[in-house]
């Protein structure tokens, strides 16, 4: 049983033990292998790396390029556990499918609304970032105009088709890789020419670790590096919701998946590398963007510019990404009954966009926390920390599925093509992890208020849940499930 598929296209409990695989009569598989590979690498070059960085490193000293590391490696194995379930049955759309159809309606209910309030909150940062960078580039401009303009902007993107989304997507990624791309080579030259900065530092690897080591701070500055880094990788899921629009997924999905170590060594290990070769890191801004003090510094004004207009390009494509994710995520949820009816509503051109509609609304606001906040780089902070909590909880949702995939499933599991390195034990690894980023979360103020915003979202989502789990959809697919649970687990047990 996909949760999906038992209000749109039912299927038998031995279809759902064995995965089947069912056609997809709605949203138009569209995405190509170039859209799906640029969306995974868009997905996981975020603001939070062009934005972010230079508070992390403010943190962390050199360490940021291990936190980095670390965190990419563990969502490998999120993004591998996700590939797998998805593989395993082609009518789930995303893993709030799979979430209710293993972990009970209840899990679709609350893995996909949270999804939804991560993309939102992460909108709401971006169009924070795009507001300060509009405010560089255009030293007076009101806040107010790039905060209203943005939202407007990405509903025009969205409501054509979901290959114009996929379009915009992939130069939006090109533009983000061919930025880094060039600040590596330019930070090359720099150390290889021996530059020398106006303060006088020269340019050279030892750089990295000349000044206090690795760990200028200890270990709690390193642990501290986590609060800000976690939110870079948000997104790289997202690969996961434009399941039920990609082209040939048995064949690029895996693709997206298995390229996230190569882009986690170059986009970000090796950007941040150059940057504190070329600029010892106590000497880096972490209110400003790292990308633009780089090319400042060599004396490449224009350069500087056009890197405010990539980040702003970047924040631009990260709003554009979520709302693509909440309105496919909502138009989901509507299906399943977790969310009215209107939302599950496809246009003439099988884009959800009532769904569209209503998430660009709530963008709006980011011009509260602008005229709220003492700056932009605190409001980003406080955003960006909500989203990591939200975005920490759905992986976490991810491979407590991944268990129960492996427990009731073992025959599927066991013919995967796909299947998640260490599966038996890295589940548990990644999940400890987790619980080690919530720990650094509450080191901060302003990152401590996530974990106090958090379990208000959830005690919500638990009411919402509590009266609309008395329906009688509900109960029909909550009957439903635990008999295809007990079908299941019957020859485990034996």
């Amino acid at each position: 049983m996909s949760e999906r598929t038992t209000t749109a296209t039912p299927t038998t409990a031995s279809e759902s033990a064995t995965g089947g695989h069912g056609q997809e009569p709605n949203l138009a598989r569209a995405l190509g292998n170039r859209h799906i590979q640029l969306l995974a690498i868009g997905g996981a070059i975020g603001t939070g790396l062009f934005m972010g960085s230079g508070k992390t490193i403010s943190l962390a000293g050199p360490s940021v390029i291990l936190v980095y590391m670390i965190i990419g490696f563990m969502l490998f194995f999120v993004m591998r556990a996700m590939g797998e379930i998805l593989l395993s049955n082609l009518n789930y759309k995303s893993f709030s499918d799979f979430a209710g159809d293993l972990l009970g309606p209840w899990a679709g209910f609350f893995t996909g609304w949270s999804y939804w309030f991560f993309w939102v909150v992460t909108g709401v940062a971006d169009i924070v970032a795009i507001a300060g960078y509009v405010d560089k580039l255009a030293p007076g401009t009101p806040l107010w105009i790039p905060a209203l303009i943005t939202p407007v902007v990405l509903i025009l993107l969205n409501l054509p088709s979901v290959k114009a989304f996929g379009e915009a997507e992939f130069w939006f990624a090109i533009i983000k890789v061919v930025a880094i791309l060039a600040l590596i080579a330019t930070g090359v030259v720099m150390i290889a020419s021996h530059f020398t900065s106006p303060g006088g530092a020269v340019a050279n690897l030892a750089n990295i670790w000349n000044d206090g080591g690795m760990f200028p701070h200890g270990m709690f500055g390193f642990i501290l590096g986590f609060q800000i880094a976690i939110f870079a990788f948000a997104g790289i899921e997202l690969v996961g919701t434009a399941a039920a629009e990609t082209k040939n997924p048995e064949k690029n999905l895996p693709r997206a998946i298995n390229s996230i170590p190569v882009r986690v060594l170059l986009f970000y290990v090796g950007a941040l590398v150059v940057i504190m070769a070329v600029n010892p890191w106590r000497s880096i801004d972490p209110a400003s963007s790292p990308f633009i003090g780089m090319f400042t510094l060599a004396g490449l004004g224009i350069a500087a510019v056009v890197i405010n207009l990539v980040v702003l390009t970047s924040a631009a494509s990260s709003a554009n990404s979520g709302i693509y994710s909440t309105s496919r995520m909502i138009y989901g949820l509507a299906q399943d009954g977790n969310a009215p009816k209107a939302f599950g509503k496809l246009s003439i051109r099988k884009v959800p966009q009532n769904a569209l509609l209503f998430s660009c609304i709530f963008l709006l606001a980011g011009l509260v926390l602008l005229y709220a906040g003492d700056s932009v780089i605190g409001a980003f902070t406080i955003v960006t920390s909500v989203a990591s909590v939200l975005t920490m909880f759905v992986w976490s949702m991810i491979l407590i599925s991944y268990l129960a995939f492996r427990r009731r499933r073992p025959a599927l599991h066991a013919a995967s093509t796909f299947k998640m390195p260490g599966s038996a034990f890295m589940p548990y690894v990644v999940l400890a992890f987790f619980v080690f980023m919530l720990v650094a979360l509450a080191q901060a103020d302003d990152t401590r208020l996530a974990l106090v915003v958090a379990p208000v979202w959830f005690l919500l989502l638990g009411a919402a849940w509590y009266f609309n789990r008395q329906t009688p959809l509900q109960q029909a697919r909550i009957e439903e499930w635990k008999a295809v649970r007990s079908a299941e687990e019957a020859p485990v047990a034996v």
